[in-house]
């Protein structure tokens, strides 16, 4: 029999573990002693490295692991070298996880051989909604079986005490609970949040605060013991792994380096509160415990002689690696797409016309009897209404409750989410009820989604469906009839799609989900039953289950009369979702001399079309229902003049909303703050005196 400590854990492990702190203290004193060279901020484990050792010793390669910026113990845990990690500190070209573009310890890896790291940013508690996306994805992997494990997966969630207070922790904790997921949240608590005070920032420790959700496990641990946090973890994975039931681990630990290197221990903390930390550095007790139990104090001399030994000549190595070039600046933006063409039937003979919420549902339903790891989520899609505007009718009831469901009002979670269902495989399809209400889910957007495949130098580009039901008509009010399209096109790293007839809708639809980048459908929802007077024509012949249009292809839906163009007469309107129909309209009043493009997507955007027409016609307005100042229709009208310059006969102008904080309910009021084909009208006749 090995021999252990208390009968507990062997002697092996512990010397595995004790030759780890010591590697992760050498590693932070020769940052410390390297200052000028390490010169991009960085935590390290100080003081944390029991509990995220002990941690990372129980996770298995089928396991998901989402580290925090202070978890390099966990990454040394789970396998990778100091110089790699050493790599990422020093931004170099072969840093395994971003490329030398991330901060030191923000992991992301699908190492076969070991767990598995989404993209993990610095925003404090924002990785627990992406991680349990993937708990969320593994359960809906095992309920239908669409893939097998030699060991049931766990995920492990880390996070400081402190950011337990971020709301969308809340969100996390709740869908987690709720859903059973097989995943643990491990908080470790060093009592300070920066330079907050625990005392200044909470009313409890997590374990107190989680104790209202229901179906939720917790346990409490002090982390700065190797032994008790081995034992305490091995029970809490063991546990998951076999319950399928979430977790909330409560670690005791301490803070004994700086927060960061650019927050350094001396500007915000006495030594009083530094020698109670350091009197309980892990180092420390694992030694003591070891030569308690026999160990021979030569054998632990040799042990922290050897890894700072392996540290420095990591440090030396990693310090002499290349930079990254500068032409690789702008890979991984995007993953490369398999939908470059046009493709299949758009007008199949004999075919209906149908409304735009129709082609949706249509698209998803046999996208969904195709694809089984295709779901659809979000709030009051599932089967009882299939959707505020009906826009999930008869999906809940076709593909039941575990791939068409509900969600509380989580606008963060149903799209942060999205993050960990892809990373596993999973294609997900959420809806946020209106355009007003995707603000809560912006941090997702921004922080995890829209910088996940950049970051992760393309490992985990975020493949998913984000519907927006968006616009305003027949008396909203202010929260009801948002135009959020320029907010969203100034997030780098997503696509936007924003058809106005079902055919496009269709064929955008289907664009998407084979599109491996998140995409965000913006749905007018004035349009989604052509029951606006103009709109007719957002009606079409249903296109083919195999039609497909790809982004970034604009139409000319009105062409203007030859002859009129080449005695320069004409002029061009760019516009998109409820504009096509003002701009439709309008064009009547001006007998061929009004072109109209629908530019269909606004990320990608088909300029090559807008600039070869423009300079074609000489005149152009940039139409949309946003509110104008500083708006994506500005910012595009900027570039068209930019590049379109001495084609131009007139300055290219812009028409949009009124730049009122928000669209009235009255009907009057919405009337005089919206554009229209009325107004559209004088705009033109105005700019073809030029």
């Amino acid at each position: 029999m090995e021999n252990t400590i208390h009968g507990k854990v062997s002697q092996d492990i512990l010397l595995k573990a004790y030759n780890h702190m010591m590697l992760a203290k050498a590693m932070a004193d020769i940052y410390e002693e390297n200052r000028n060279i390490c010169k991009y901020v960085h935590s390290t484990s100080r003081g944390h490295e029991a509990i995220q050792l002990a941690t990372a010793y129980q996770l298995k390669k089928e396991d998901w692991v989402s580290p925090y910026y202070r978890d390099e113990s966990i990454l040394l845990g789970i396998g990778f070298e100091p110089y790699q990690l050493m790599l990422q500190l020093l931004a170099k070209a072969d840093d395994p996880f971003s490329g030398g573009r991330s901060y030191y310890s923000h992991p992301s890896s699908r190492d076969e051989n070991k767990p598995k790291i989404i993209h993990q940013s610095s925003a404090t508690g924002m990785q627990t909604i992406p991680t349990a996306g993937v708990a969320q994805g593994i359960k809906y992997i095992q309920d239908f079986n669409l893939q097998q494990f030699e060991n049931n997966p766990v995920v492990v969630c880390s996070l400081g005490d402190n950011s337990v207070t971020e709301g969308e922790v809340s969100e996390a904790l709740q869908f987690s609970a709720l859903h059973q997921l097989p995943i643990i949240f491990l908080v470790q608590d060093n009592e300070w949040g920066i330079s907050v005070t625990k005392e200044e920032a909470r009313t409890c420790d997590a374990y107190d605060f989680v104790a209202g959700f229901t179906g939720l496990s917790r346990m409490r641990v002090d982390g700065t013991d190797f032994i008790e946090s081995f034992e305490a973890m091995k029970k809490a994975v063991d546990f998951v792994r076999t319950e399928r039931k979430p977790l909330v681990v409560c670690a005791k630990t301490v803070l004994i380096g700086h927060h960061t290197s650019g927050v350094r221990r001396e500007f915000y903390r006495d030594e009083e509160d530094l020698t109670k930390h350091r009197a309980k550095d892990p180092g420390e007790i694992l030694r003591n415990q070891l030569l308690e139990s026999g160990v021979d104090e030569e054998l632990l001399k040799q042990i922290t002689k050897k890894a700072r030994l392996e540290a420095e000549e990591a440090f030396e190595r990693a310090k002499n690696a290349e930079d990254p070039k500068p032409e690789t600046v702008m890979q991984h933006v995007f993953a490369p797409t398999p939908i470059t063409e046009e493709v299949g039937t758009r007008e199949p003979a004999g075919g209906e016309k149908i409304v735009m919420v129709d082609a949706a549902i249509h698209a998803i339903q046999e996208l969904m009897w195709k694809h089984p790891e295709a779901l659809l989520y979000g709030q009051d899609v599932g089967e009882r209404i299939g959707g505020v505007f009906r826009e999930t009718v008869t999906l809940g009831k076709k593909f039941g409750s575990k791939r068409v469901f509900n969600t509380a009002i989580q606008e963060a979670y149903i799209i942060g989410s999205t993050t960990g269902m892809s990373a596993v495989g999973l294609k997900p399809i959420v809806e946020v009820q209106f355009a007003d209400y995707i603000y809560p889910g912006i941090n997702q957007l921004i922080t995890e989604i829209s910088k996940s495949s950049y970051l992760s130098q393309g490992k985990f580009p975020v493949s998913n469906i984000i519907r927006v039901p968006i616009g305003a008509y027949g008396g909203g009010g202010p929260y009801h009839s948002g135009s959020v399209e320029s907010i969203l096109a100034n997030i780098k790293g997503i696509k936007i799609a924003y058809p106005s007839n079902a055919a496009d809708f269709k064929g955008l639809l289907k664009a998407a989900y084979y599109d491996p980048n998140p995409v965000v459908m913006l749905e007018h929802k004035g349009l989604y039953w052509s029951k606006v007077p103009g709109t007719e024509d957002a009606k079409t012949i249903e296109p083919a289950e195999d039609y497909i249009l790809p982004f970034g292809k604009g139409k000319v839906i009105i062409e203007a009369d030859k002859n009129e163009t080449e005695k320069g007469r004409t002029l061009l309107v760019v516009t998109y979702g409820m504009g096509v129909y003002w701009a439709k309209e309008a064009a009547k009043n001006f007998n061929g001399r009004i072109e109209v493009i629908d530019l269909r997507t606004l990320i990608p955007l088909d300029e090559e079309l807008v600039f070869e027409r423009v300079k074609a016609h000489g005149k152009c307005i940039v139409l949309t229902e946003e509110q104008l100042n500083n708006s994506f229709a500005e910012a595009f009208a900027h570039r068209i003049s930019k590049n379109c310059f001495k084609y131009l006969d007139a300055p290219v102008e812009t028409m949009g909303a009124l730049d009122t904080p928000a669209v009235p309910i009255n009907l009057v009021l919405e009337k005089a703050m919206l554009p229209n084909a009325e107004k559209l009208s004088a705009k033109i006749e105005e700019m073809l005196k030029y």
